[in-house]
């Protein structure tokens, strides 16, 4: 499994494509469950707990847990696996960190693959934690069927800012470290945060309190994401989820293929000229972009 991930992760040829095609159809039963937050709200221990607790129901556990890209080898940066270590050697559970690769939403290509990977190797509950870092973990929604958003006491005006992004994507909210004093007044301003809009699918999103380093609040918490899972089956939700999911897929799948083979057939000394054109204001991004759509053999069809 880890050999395979790191082929994903790594060699984006013609041997990982036919793999997910043969492993593709054997997807689509599992829970995937999102996790996300802000930095420091304790989601790594978090994670650690809901995957004992799905373990003691006989369920196989598949963590993968986003990573910052490093700045000298381009992997993870393995903070996450670090702080889960005590779960590493446990067979029922497996967790990879995967790094960001400078996607921004949080989330690489290989991600969505490493979940076929996972899925197809029998891990009925697979786990994504995210980096954290504010507005940019929305990709996280377009993958999991469930998404946890993790708070702590004391943020403040961090509510406020973060709501136009975070607020909009959890259908269950976290308030991690909840043995805080300032936690009822959290929860009130989390409330009133909610309260502004409504949701398309009518769904409630309910607050969760937690202390995750005492392992309180893991069966409330994983009894409101079995909640949402419920009513979104039941309202025929997760077919029309999984419909725009994969038409956003599609999308994104095309524009990253048709953006790396017209880039192949560029030479490097000549995007270097245009960029440094375009840096001196010699010309224009969008006059640039037509001449390499035309080197390309593309033309304006893109546009």
């Amino acid at each position: 499994m880890a050999r395979t991930l790191s082929m994903i992760e790594n060699a984006r040829d013609d041997r990982v494509r036919s793999l997910l095609t043969h492993l593709y159809p054997h997807t689509g039963q599992s829970l995937i469950v999102g996790i996300t937050g802000s930095p420091g709200s304790g989601k790594s221990t978090l994670v650690d707990r809901l995957a004992r607790f799905y373990k003691q129901s006989a369920k196989k556990v598949g963590i993968i847990a986003v990573d910052p890209t490093s700045p000298f080898s381009g992997g993870a940066l393995l903070g996450d696996r670090v702080r889960m270590q005590a779960l590493s050697t446990d067979p029922a559970i497996f967790i990879r960190s995967m790094a960001t690769r400078g996607r921004m939403g949080g989330l690489s290509e290989s991600v969505s693959d490493a979940l076929i990977v996972l899925e197809a190797g029998g891990y009925e509950v697979l786990i994504i934690e995210t980096v954290g870092v504010g507005q940019d973990e929305v990709d996280v929604v377009r993958t999991a069927q469930v998404t946890a958003v993790v708070l702590v006491p004391g943020m403040g005006d961090e509510i406020q800012s973060i709501k136009a992004g975070i607020m909009e994507i959890g259908d269950v909210f976290v308030i991690n470290k909840a043995d805080r004093p300032d936690t009822s007044r959290t929860e009130q301003e989390l409330r009133s945060a909610l309260s502004l809009a409504t949701r398309p699918d009518g769904w409630d999103p309910p607050i969760v309190k937690t202390v995750a380093t005492l392992g309180d609040g893991t069966g409330e918490l994983t009894e409101a994401l079995t909640a949402y899972h419920q009513f979104s089956v039941k309202d025929g939700l997760p077919r029309e989820r999984k419909l725009e999911l994969c038409r956003q897929r599609l999308v994104e799948m095309v524009r990253d293929n048709v953006a790396e083979r017209i880039l192949s057939q560029i030479p490097s000394a000549d995007f270097e000229s245009y960029a440094e054109k375009l840096a001196n204001r010699e010309t224009d991004p969008y006059t640039l972009v037509d001449l390499l759509l035309e080197q390309s053999g593309l033309g304006k069809k893109l546009r």
